[in-house]
């Protein structure tokens, strides 16, 4: 997919990686395993058992969150609740 957007809209300069939620690492290589996925893990930086990530953008397994050149969110697009195929 990513190659596909570079090439039919090389100037949205568009980017897709993954950030997987705190506590579930142990599938990190099962994501990224045959794949180039940019892939980020969350982490629990402030102790409360929690992604800080995931917390902070109010993130809901499967979603697909959009943002703007300076990464500010506009659009959430969950996967569960809209299957591509």
């Amino acid at each position: 997919m990513q190659q596909e957007l570079d090439t039919e809209n090389p100037s949205l300069n568009i980017n897709i990686l993954g950030v997987n939620e705190f506590g579930h690492d142990s599938g990190n290589t099962l994501v990224t395993d045959g794949t180039d996925l940019p892939w980020l893990q969350d982490i629990d930086d402030n102790g409360d058992n929690a992604s800080d990530t995931w917390e902070s953008w109010d993130v809901q397994f499967r979603d697909v969150i959009v943002t703007d050149g300076a990464n500010e969110q506009v659009a959430v697009y969950n996967l569960t609740n809209n299957d591509l195929a």
